[in-house]
């Protein structure tokens, strides 16, 4: 019997059960029919975030700024690294400066920040742009 994962949808939050074996099967959610995994980072906000943490997919969370250069030049790097890895981790993007508050509440300090969710908590953080391969590097040093 196929294990079956709880992932949350990116757009609309609903919890979703899909079979381990089939992630890799672009999956779509049973509410609104979007991408539950969409190989690509999607935006969270204070609204959405508790919602995200839920499920058996891990999290990683970048938080950046749109002033803020070398967020905008990781950009591409964390985009590639979705691709790679979906299935194994879900990819999102916080914008610091419109949702101030989960930023503050997240304890950010300095940006870009990676911050690794598991199980609904905290497992790992990094701060700074990373090259592609140093990034990969890191998150397997987390178990992904």
């Amino acid at each position: 019997m196929t294990d079956t994962l709880l992932i949350p949808c990116p757009h609309c939050h609903s919890l979703n059960r899909i079979p381990a074996d089939r992630l890799g099967d672009a999956p779509r959610c049973g509410r609104c029919k979007g991408a539950v995994l969409p190989g690509k980072p999607f935006a969270v906000d204070g609204a959405g975030f508790a919602a995200q943490l839920k499920g058996d997919l891990p999290l990683l969370l970048d938080v950046w700024a749109d002033w803020c250069g070398p967020c905008k030049a990781f950009a591409p790097v964390f985009d590639q690294a979705a691709g790679e890895l979906s299935g194994r981790v879900r990819l999102a993007k916080l914008d610091s400066e419109a949702d101030q508050q989960l930023a503050g509440q997240l304890g950010i300090r300095s940006i870009p920040s990676l911050i690794l969710f598991r199980n609904g908590r905290e497992v790992a953080r990094q701060s700074g742009a990373l090259p592609l391969p140093q990034l990969l590097a890191w998150l397997r040093q987390q178990g992904i």
